[in-house]
C-alpha cells in the first residue's frame, strides 16, 4: 500500500508530513518506556524482518496480491511506540534506497501504514487481551484479529486523505469499496503472517514480547494463610544473554533467508493499492519516484542482469540497512532512557543517606 508521488496533492501531503512527525516524535518519548538496551537490538530486527517479509506479495484475487504492513506484528512484539518507529524506518529505507513509496508521500505513508494500522491493531489487541484467558492462544488469537482489521482500516485512511486531496476526480464511494474490498483479503493474509509469528516466538521467549506481558501468572504461596507471589527464580544474566542472541540470530537467518531468496516467488501481481489506482483512474497524476534511478530501484542491483541474483542480493542489503539503521535509533534511545533514570537513582540512594 506504498502511495506514491502525485495520488495526494502537495498540502494534504504536507499536513500528513506534519502529523506523521509528531507522531514520531511522540513514539521517540514513548519509545524510552519499551525499550532498553537488551530489547533494542530485537526492534532492530523486528524492522529488517518487517522490510524482507514486505518483499513477499502473495496472490489474492483477480490478478491482485498483497503483503505484509507490520504494523500489528511490529505493536505486539515491541509496543506500539517502538512498532510505530519500526515501520517508518521500513518506509524510510524503501523510499530512499529502493524508490518505493513517494518521497513526498512519506508522511502519507507514515501515518497510513504506520501509525493507522499500529495504533488500531494495538487497541484492539489489549481489548481482546483483557477478556480473553491470558494464554498463548489468546494472545494469537487476539494477534490474527488485531492485524485482519489494521490493514482494512489503512485501507479507509487512505480512502479519507485521498477524499480531502485526491489529485483526480474520482466517486469517493467507489474507492472506498474498492480498497476497503481488496484490503480485507489482504489483511487475511497479514493476520496469518502476524499470528504465526507472534505464536512462534512466545512460544519460545514470551518475556521478550511487549503483549505477552504477564502471560504466566505468578507462582502463588500461602504464608499465614494469605496467597502471596512466590519470588521470582533467578536467573544467570549470561544464560539470558544466550537466549537473546540465539533468537536474534536465528530471526536474522530468517529474514536473509525471505529477502534473498524466497522473494523472488513472490506474486508479480500489482498489489491491492496499484490494482485499484490503475482500475479507478486514481494513478493518472502519479509521478516518477525522485530515486528511481536508484542502484537498488525496484528492488533489483543495477548492473547485474541474473533477475534471482540482482533481486536476492538487493533484499539482503535492504535487511542489513534496515537492521543497522534501526538498531542504532533504537540503541540510542534506550541509552536515553537509562541517561533518565540516572538522575532518579542518584537521588534516590541520596535521599537514603540523609
Amino acid at each position: 500500500m506504498h502511495v506514491p508521488d502525485g495520488f495526494i496533492n502537495a498540502p494534504v501531503s504536507a499536513v500528513a508530513g506534519v502529523v506523521a512527525a509528531g507522531a514520531v516524535a511522540v513514539s521517540l518519548k514513548g519509545a524510552r518506556r519499551e525499550l532498553n538496551e537488551r530489547t533494542a537490538p530485537l526492534a532492530g530486527l523486528v524492522a529488517a524482518f518487517i522490510f524482507a517479509v514486505q518483499m513477499l506479495n502473495f496472490p489474492v484475487a483477480a490478478g491482485t496480491s498483497g503483503h505484509l504492513l507490520g504494523g500489528a506484528l511490529a505493536a505486539i512484539l515491541v509496543g506500539p511506540y517502538t512498532g510505530i518507529l519500526c515501520i517508518s524506518v521500513v518506509l524510510l529505507m524503501q523510499g530512499i534506497l529502493f524508490a518505493d513509496g513517494g518521497l513526498t508521500a512519506l508522511g502519507v505513508n507514515v501515518l497510513d501504514m504506520g501509525v493507522v494500522t499500529t495504533v488500531v491493531a494495538y487497541a484492539l489487541f489489549r481489548g481482546l487481551v483483557g477478556v480473553l484467558p491470558r494464554t498463548r492462544r489468546s494472545m494469537t488469537a487476539a494477534s490474527f484479529v488485531a492485524a485482519l482489521v489494521s490493514v482494512p482500516a489503512a485501507a479507509a485512511a487512505f480512502t479519507l486523505m485521498y477524499w480531502i486531496g485526491g489529485t483526480t476526480d474520482i466517486p469517493i464511494g467507489k474507492v472506498f469499496t474498492a480498497m476497503v474490498g481488496v484490503h480485507v483479503l489482504i489483511g487475511i493474509g497479514e493476520a496469518a503472517i502476524t499470528a504465526l509469528t507472534v505464536g512462534a516466538v512466545i512460544a519460545v521467549r514470551p518475556d521478550l514480547v511487549h503483549g505477552a506481558r504477564g502471560l504466566t501468572a505468578p507462582l502463588k504461596l500461602r504464608v499465614d494463610g494469605e496467597l502471596v507471589d512466590a519470588p521470582a527464580p533467578a536467573r544467570e544474566p549470561a544464560a539470558a544473554h544466550r537466549s537473546t542472541k540465539g533468537l536474534w540470530a536465528t530471526g536474522l537467518v530468517t529474514a536473509l533467508v525471505l529477502a534473498g531468496f524466497v522473494s523472488f516467488y513472490a506474486s508479480a501481481n500489482p498489489d491491492g493499492l496499484e490494482k485499484v489506482a490503475t482500475d479507478q483512474g486514481i494513478d493518472k497524476e502519479a509521478k516518477d519516484h525522485a530515486a528511481k534511478d536508484s542502484p537498488l530501484a525496484d528492488y533489483g542491483v543495477k548492473d547485474v542482469s541474473d533477475a534471482r541474483m540482482s533481486g536476492g542480493l538487493a533484499g539482503v542489503i535492504g535487511v542489513g540497512a534496515t537492521l543497522v539503521v534501526g538498531s542504532g535509533a533504537f540503541y540510542v534511545v534506550s541509552r536515553r532512557r537509562r541517561a533518565d533514570d540516572e538522575p532518579a537513582d542518584r537521588d534516590s540512594r541520596t535521599d537514603e543517606k540523609v
